[in-house]
């Protein structure tokens, strides 16, 4: 792989048109995010969980909220690789005039990366697959193929943001959001399909990213970027290099920012956050800073940004030291894990610790099994109804509560669940509270 064909600024759904930057007050690659900032995929994000419970007395990070930071340590981490890159390179630019451009291919990459994420989290996508594993979508099966089957049982998050980005739905753009080919590429951290996925100690196949629906337009970025096949999987491709930004910069805001949640909460106390972040802080001499500061809100925050600012030198390091293997696609661990032993130690114990007394404390699992019962209880729902050919007078009901940008014209049985999928799977936490609560008659609409 390279990057002059890598970085390309070609248009999904404009393949013909020229990018002409010289009299734009934007590149092509701030324009991708400058559209994802306005979408309503985007905005939806505000009421979508992202470990805690929306917020209540105290404001914790949402989809939206921690899409922004991501964006933000995208965007670093791109500037930093290519200042690295144009140190030891001065004719850089002339060479391949897109590489200045990597802290946006990356910053909106970060944007876009949590689009296709239900409602309730990792809840909603576990309460999707096990609608067709365990519960009344197991019936389905014999109508699909086995590549279907496999996107239905492992719902996925990462597959599903390329299709809204791509997908022509009903009465929309049929160009999507016509986001250049590099962006579109940067997202996809598993390049294989779902069938090919959850293969353990492969980096490349830990999940899928795209679902069979979109396979033909995963194959169209691969040929215009030159993605090169994956030799452990004959039908699978290796990752967009700038994926491991993306990635780095997500792993970077959930492991550090989190812990700036759960001290807001009450869950850690200030001395446990200082005891787990200083170690990432660089020098000794930031604890005169911290006694400066009276209050723990504030000692936390400093602590967080001289965290993430070692983090951020360190990956981008990383990612420039490694170009050929990057390029070659033998980089077999993600960014956070190639960094300085010591680091890599302090962010494992950071992890042990947020599983046991973040991603367990009892706020977070109630939100859990509420929205995967929530979640599991709409689809029982809208699947049935919306597959049945003869509908009733209440499957006519259910139907029309579909917003006809999300209808389908085609009559197999995938094509019409995945309709379906992509309506729920889009609801915020508190609109498929509020329509489960309807539709069981907890509450009545107020007319």
């Amino acid at each position: 792989m390279n990057w002059k064909q890598l970085l390309s600024a070609k248009r999904w759904g404009y393949e013909a048109r020229i990018p002409n930057d010289q009299f734009d007050a934007r590149s092509e690659f701030q324009r991708d995010y400058d559209r994802l900032v306005f979408s309503s995929p985007f905005r939806r994000l505000q009421n979508k969980t992202q470990v805690f419970p929306l917020p209540g007395a105290v404001f914790v990070h949402n989809r939206l909220t921690h899409s922004l930071e991501v964006a933000s340590v995208g965007r670093s981490l791109g500037r930093l690789f290519y200042n690295l890159m144009k140190q030891q390179n001065p004719d850089l630019d002339s060479e391949y005039p897109f590489l200045q451009e990597v802290g946006n291919i990356v910053s909106a990459a970060c944007l876009s990366h949590d689009l296709g994420n239900p409602a309730f989290g990792h809840s909603g996508e576990a309460a999707i697959s096990s609608f067709f594993t365990e519960g009344k979508g197991q019936d389905y099966q014999k109508e699909m193929t086995e590549e279907e089957w496999a996107d239905l049982t492992h719902f996925e998050g990462n597959a599903n943001a390329l299709r809204i980005l791509t997908h022509p739905f009903n009465g929309k753009d049929g160009k999507g959001f016509a986001l250049t080919y590099a962006t579109l590429a940067s997202i996809v951290k598993y390049p294989c399909a779902a069938i090919d996925g959850h293969v353990k100690g492969n980096h490349h196949r830990k999940k899928y990213g795209f679902f069979d629906s979109e396979k033909e337009a995963f194959e169209k970025i691969v040929t215009e970027l030159g993605l090169e096949k994956d030799p452990t999987n004959p039908r699978g491709y290796l990752r967009h290099p700038l994926v491991y930004l993306v990635e780095a910069a997500d792993d970077i805001c959930y492991n550090i920012i989190d812990l700036e949640d759960a001290h807001h909460l009450k869950i850690l106390s200030y001395e446990e956050v200082e005891e787990l972040l200083l170690p990432l802080c660089g020098g000794g001499g930031l604890r005169g800073r911290l006694a400066g500061l009276a209050d723990s809100g504030s000692r936390v925050e400093l602590l967080r940004a001289k965290a993430i600012n070692t983090l951020i030198n360190g990956c981008a390091g990383v990612f420039a030291r490694n170009q050929d293997k990057f390029l070659a696609g033998t980089f077999e661990k993600p960014l956070m894990d190639a960094l300085d032993s010591q680091i890599v130690a302090q962010m494992e114990r950071i992890e042990e610790i947020s599983v046991k007394r973040i991603y367990n404390a009892p706020t977070v699992v109630q939100i859990e099994i509420a929205g995967f019962k929530v979640m599991n209880a709409l689809l029982e729902e809208f699947i049935p109804a919306y597959l049945k050919a003869d509908k009733g007078h209440f499957d006519k009901k259910i139907v029309a509560m579909i917003p006809q940008q999300f209808h389908t014209d085609r009559t197999d049985t995938y094509s019409k669940i995945r309709a379906v999928l992509d309506y729920v799977s889009g609801m915020t936490d508190i609109y498929a509270v509020d329509l489960y609560r309807k539709m069981k008659g907890i509450s009545i609409p107020s007319l």
